[in-house]
C-alpha cells in the first residue's frame, strides 16, 4: 500500500539539506559528472543503552528512490536561491542538469525487521557521485528515525513478554509525519496495533481505541457515560475507569459488563491510565473475576516504557495489554539514532575503485573503507557473530577476523557454517529490483530475529556486546589508509 508520497507530494527531491546541493553543484562545475562513488549508511552506537537495533525504513527508501525527480516547481525554487552576496546560487546549466537527471544508482539494503549492530552498513549506495551525494539527507532521515522507533518497540515488546502492545503516540509525536512514521516503525518492531487511523489506512496496521476522559466528562455521571457508550458500541467496550475515582470507575465498568453480558455481548475490558498500576490492576482483576468477567482484559497505559513495563511484570501486575504512547513514538530517552552516511570509495568510469577513509582522533569515528557487506553466522538457530568484509574481495575460509573495536584477533572464517549476507539488492538504475515484504511480514521477521539473539544481548539492562568483527585484510587496508593520511600523503 502506497504511503509516504501520498502523504506529501509526488516530488520529494528537495527533502535534503542545502549543502548536498551546493556540493553537487561543485562536483558538476569540477567536471565530476561521470565520477562514481560508494557511500555506506551506518550508526555507531546502539540507542537506549541496548544491545541491538531493528532495521526499518527501507520501504520508504525504495518508494523515494523509484519516484525521485526534480519537478518544475523544484527547479523554479532553486533558480531563485541567492548567495550571501546576493547573486544566484545555482547556474542555469546545473539546474537543467538536475531537471534532466534520472537516478542511475545501485542501492543495497538490509531488509526491514533485521537485527543490526553498530558500524554495519544498513544501506550501500553506488553510482554517480553527484546523485549519491544528493540522496544523503533523505536516506538518513528515513532510516534513522524508523530504525530508532522500531528498536524501541522491540524493547517494549520484550518487556511485555508476549502481551499485546498498542502504540498510542500520535498526539505527542514530532509532527504528523513523525507520528505516521512512528506508527509504522512501532508495528514492525512488534506492536500489535496503533491508535493512528491514518497510519492504519496507509500501511494496513490494525487500529485500536475506544473512548477518552472527555467522553465520561461530557455526561452527568460516569455510569451514564459508560451506559451510553455500551449502547452505542456494545462490541467495542473498553472502559477508561480513572476519570474520577478509579475504584468507583472499575465498579461502574463491572456493572456495565454484566449488563452487556445479559444482552448477549461481551465487555472487552477496562483501561487504567493513572495511579499505581500494580495495585489498581490487582483490585480490578479481583472485581472482574468475582463478577464472572474473567475474560475481560486490563489495559495499562500512563507514560509506559520498557523499564516500567518490566517492573510491573516482575511485580506480577495482572495487566494483559499495554498501551505505550509518548515514550515509544518519540524514542524516549534517546531521540536520535545518530546514523551517518560516509563516502568509502570513488573512481572514474571503467577504472578501479580508490578507497577512502575518514580519519578522526576518536577511533570510533574513523570509517571502514570499502564496498562493505555483512555476513551473519548462526548456530542451532541462534545468531552468534557478524563479519564485515569487502564484497569485492570476498570472504575466504580460514581467514582471520579482527574485533571491530579492539583490533584483536576475534576468530577465523569457518569453512562450513549456516550464514547469510545481510545487504540485498534493492534498486538498480533507478528501478526497484526488491519486492518489499508486507508490513506484516516485516513485523514477523523482527519478532523472529530478536528471538534468535542471545538473551544476554537483548537484555534491557547492561546487555552483552554482540560479536561483530572485520575481515583481516579489510582491517589492514583501513590501517594503511589511516597511516597514509597521518604521514601527510
Amino acid at each position: 500500500m502506497s504511503g509516504m508520497n501520498n502523504l506529501y507530494r509526488p516530488s520529494l527531491a528537495l527533502l535534503t539539506d542545502l549543502y548536498e546541493l551546493t556540493m553537487a553543484y561543485g562536483y558538476w562545475k569540477a567536471g565530476f559528472i561521470d565520477k562514481e562513488a560508494v557511500f555506506n549508511l551506518f550508526y555507531r552506537r546502539n540507542p537506549f543503552e541496548g544491545g541491538f537495533c531493528v532495521a526499518c525504513g527501507l520501504s520508504a527508501v525504495v518508494e523515494y528512490l523509484t519516484t525521485f525527480r526534480f519537478d518544475d516547481s523544484d527547479i523554479d525554487y532553486l533558480a531563485h536561491l541567492e548567495t550571501g552576496g546576493g547573486k544566484l546560487l545555482f547556474g542555469r546549466g546545473f539546474l537543467d542538469f538536475l531537471a534532466d537527471m534520472k537516478l542511475g544508482c545501485e542501492v543495497d539494503g538490509v531488509p526491514e525487521g533485521t537485527v543490526v549492530f553498530p558500524f554495519e552498513p544498513l544501506l550501500r549506495v553506488t553510482g554517480p557521485l553527484i546523485q549519491c551525494q544528493i540522496l544523503e539527507t533523505a536516506l538518513l532521515n528515513m532510516i534513522n528515525f524508523q530504525t530508532l522507533i522500531a528498536t524501541k518497540a522491540a524493547r517494549v515488546c520484550l518487556a511485555a513478554e508476549g502481551d499485546p502492545v498498542l502504540e498510542f503516540g500520535l498526539r505527542r509525536a514530532q509532527g504528523f509525519d513523525g507520528g505516521v512514521s512512528a506508527s509504522r516503525a512501532s508495528y514492525i518492531g512488534g506492536c500489535t496495533g496503533t491508535s493512528n487511523v491514518l497510519a492504519g489506512k496507509l500501511f494496513g496496521i490494525p487500529v485500536k481505541g475506544t473512548h477518552a476522559h472527555s467522553w465520561v466528562m461530557a455526561f452527568d455521571s460516569e455510569e451514564e457515560a459508560f451506559g451510553v457508550y455500551a449502547d452505542s458500541m456494545p462490541d467495542n467496550c473498553i472502559f477508561l475507569v480513572d476519570t474520577y475515582d478509579t475504584i468507583d470507575g472499575i465498579r461502574h465498568a463491572v456493572t456495565e459488563g454484566i449488563r452487556l453480558r445479559e444482552r448477549g455481548y461481551k465487555m472487552i475490558g477496562i483501561r487504567l491510565d493513572s495511579g499505581d498500576l500494580d495495585s489498581l490492576s490487582r483490585v480490578a482483576r479481583t472485581m472482574l473475576d468475582e463478577a464472572g468477567l474473567g475474560e475481560a482484559l486490563i489495559v495499562g497505559s500512563s507514560d509506559l516504557d520498557e523499564h516500567r513495563i518490566a517492573r510491573l511484570k516482575a511485580e506480577g501486575a495482572p495487566i494483559t495489554v499495554w498501551g505505550v504512547g509518548t515514550r515509544l513514538a518519540t524514542g524516549h530517552n534517546d531521540p536520535a539514532l545518530g546514523g551517518v552516511y560516509k563516502l568509502v570509495a570513488v573512481r572514474d568510469p571503467g577504472k578501479d575503485w580508490n578507497y577512502r577513509v575518514k580519519v578522526s582522533d576518536d577511533a570510533l569515528k574513523t570509517t571502514i573503507p570499502g564496498i562493505l557487506q555483512v555476513r551473519r553466522y548462526e548456530h542451532e538457530g541462534t545468531f552468534n557473530r557478524d563479519v564485515i568484509y569487502d564484497e569485492a574481495a570476498g570472504l575466504k575460509p580460514g581467514g582471520e577476523t579482527l574485533d571491530l573495536l579492539t583490533g584483536q584477533v576475534a576468530d577465523t572464517i569457518p569453512a562450513a557454517a549456516v550464514s547469510a549476507d545481510l545487504l540485498v539488492p534493492v534498486v538498480r538504475k533507478g528501478e526497484a529490483v526488491y519486492n518489499s515484504p508486507s508490513i506484516h511480514d516485516s513485523r514477523l521477521r523482527a519478532l523472529d530475529q530478536v528471538k534468535r539473539l542471545s538473551p544476554t544481548v537483548t537484555s534491557l539492562n547492561s546487555p552483552e556486546r554482540y560479536p561483530v568483527s572485520v575481515e583481516k585484510n579489510l582491517f589492514d587496508m583501513k590501517t594503511r589508509l589511516v597511516r597514509k593520511h597521518a604521514n601527510g600523503a
